[in-house]
């Protein structure tokens, strides 16, 4: 009984074997849609927890830069979570701990040079750490657009039933004339009922994306900081 009442049910049962895949499609994009925001989203929360913890680690120990004692997080079963301060802090701390056992001094330096190159690796890891946490977001964006544009072809292919059934005669073909309004109105709120939750997701995420990376270029800064103040030569 509910099944029947309902519009989007009733308008899939009726309509013909092209709308049930554009109504399949939708449904497979929607499914997605949610399993990447709950996902994403998720991860960009542990991250900033963990990004937190990190820098107030690092705070206590500013005066020892390279000397950080710190244990990565256990992987998770969903996989491994990245942690941008921390890839930029050893990637940071291999570079430099090289440079210095190069140069061969009575006391650990690092001429000018060296500091600029450890500051290109700061960069480097900043645009691995950004690549990790923006993956998948592309899936999302392109929900945005294909959503309303499948929608678009329901209400298109429903209308255009609608009228092949007008030639045939209006008495004969009431029903096949309303499946095909209904299919069409039912592909064009779907479209855009998906649509809509990955746009808002879509912004969110980029955003939170962008505050991420103000947390590391501020941590950057610190950490390259205290290296210069530590070891620079002279």
């Amino acid at each position: 009984m509910y099944i029947a009442a309902n519009p989007f049910i009733s308008a899939y049962l009726q309509s013909d074997w092209f709308g049930k895949g554009i109504f399949a499609a939708l449904f497979i994009l929607s499914v997605l849609c949610w399993v990447i925001l709950l996902y994403k989203g998720w991860q960009f929360w542990a991250v900033r927890k963990l990004s937190a913890e990190f820098f107030d680690l690092f705070s206590e120990k500013k005066e020892d830069p390279l000397n950080l004692q710190f244990t990565r997080p256990v992987i998770n079963r969903i996989g491994e979570l990245p942690h941008p301060l921390f890839e930029i802090y050893r990637a940071v701390k291999q570079q430099a701990l090289q440079l210095i056992s190069r140069n061969r001094q009575p006391e650990p330096t690092l001429s000018e040079p060296d500091l600029e190159l450890i500051e290109s690796q700061v960069m480097t890891a900043m645009s691995s750490a950004v690549k990790k946490l923006e993956k998948h977001l592309f899936i999302l964006s392109t929900i945005v657009t294909l959503a309303p544009f499948l929608g678009l072809l329901g209400t298109v292919w429903g209308i255009l039933l609608t009228f092949s059934q007008l030639q045939v005669g209006f008495q004969a073909n009431n029903a096949a004339m309303l499946a095909g309004l209904s299919m069409a109105l039912a592909t064009t709120v779907i479209g855009l009922l998906v649509a809509i939750p990955a746009l808002v997701g879509y912004s969110y995420l980029k955003n939170a994306g962008r505050e991420t990376r103000r947390e590391m270029e501020e941590f950057s800064h610190s950490l390259l900081a205290a290296i210069e103040l530590q070891y620079r030569r002279g």
